[in-house]
Parts: structure tokens; sequence; C-alpha cells
């Protein structure tokens, strides 16, 4: 995982209290819950319930305490996040935003198309997270059908948004 290769490679301290660890087999969440979860993720929202359950078979749950950076900005990014319990902050580099609270997804512009990540995003509070891998979500991609398909027709309709908001903004730009 991308958190436990910059450990190893150095490139940020290797701390056993503020690392990510796998969920205890005594906390583990229910597939049932998972899927409830990813339900509410905006990128997989026409997704049907047996795509679903195959995104919850490839999610790992993972707890982090507060202060661990869970993504870097512009770095390589290999998975994405959902985020369970607890909450995390954004720092891009032009702003902050707001704190990201549970449900909030981040991380899948990288995973889908191998670009560095866009924000730096720390976890203000202890953390649990659902955690999909690249590796994991690139099989899944070709082993259910229609999965690749939905995943655009969500990204499309996100991509109008946005140009809508844009257009939206610049219009009451121009009447200052």
């Amino acid at each position: 995982m991308e958190l436990v290769t910059r450990m190893m490679d150095g490139s940020i301290s290797y701390d056993p209290k503020a690392r990510l660890e796998p969920v205890s087999s005594g906390a583990t969440v229910k597939e049932g819950d998972k899927i409830e979860r990813l339900k509410e993720v905006r990128m997989f929202e026409e997704c049907s319930q047996r795509q679903l359950r195959s995104i919850a078979r490839i999610a790992q749950v993972f707890d982090a305490p507060a202060g661990t950076m869970l993504t870097r900005a512009d770095d390589p990014g290999d998975e994405c996040f959902l985020i369970l319990d607890g909450t995390a902050s954004v720092d891009l580099a032009t702003e902050k935003r707001g704190p990201l609270r549970p449900g909030a997804f981040f991380g899948e512009m990288s995973l889908l198309d191998g670009g560095p990540r866009s924000a730096t995003i720390v976890a203000e509070t202890p953390v649990r997270l659902l955690v999909i891998s690249r590796r994991h979500f690139s099989v899944l991609l070709q082993d259910v059908p229609g999965l690749t398909q939905s995943l655009l027709m969500t990204l499309s309709r996100r991509v109008r948004q946005a140009e809508e908001s844009t257009e939206r903004m610049g219009g009451a730009l121009a009447g200052l």
C-alpha cells in the first residue's frame, strides 16, 4: 500500500503509532455494512447490488490514528478511500477545504487514471477506512460485467455538474 511503501522507502517517518493498521478480527466490518456505505459513494451510485457486493469483497478495512497523512499531493496514488468513522482534513495546493466526514470518498482520480494525488489528506481524528487498491480494482473491472459502464455514467455526470458549476461561477464573476 502507498502509505506502507512510503514508510519503507523513508519518504515519511516510520512511527508505529501513526501508520495505517488493518482492523483486528474482533472489529471487522460486515460485507452488508460495506455495501450500504458504498451505496452512498457517488462514484458507485449506478452500480447494481451484485457490483457493490464485488466491490465490498475487495475493500479492506483500516484504522488510522489522528495525525496520519493518508495521501500527499503530487505523490502517486495506488488506492482510494471511503471514511467509515472519524474525520480528515483536505489541503489542496490553492486552498484548505472543510473536513471529510463518514461517507466521504477520496483518491478515486488516482485510482482510475494513475495520475498523482491532487490533495493532501490528514486524519483529524482516529479514522476507520474502506480501502480499495488499484490492483484489485483493475481485476474487478475485468471480472464484473457492466461496472465500467456504471462508473463512466457516474463520472460523466460529475464532469457535467462541475462544468455547470464553473459556468455559473464565471457568469456571477462577470456580473461584478
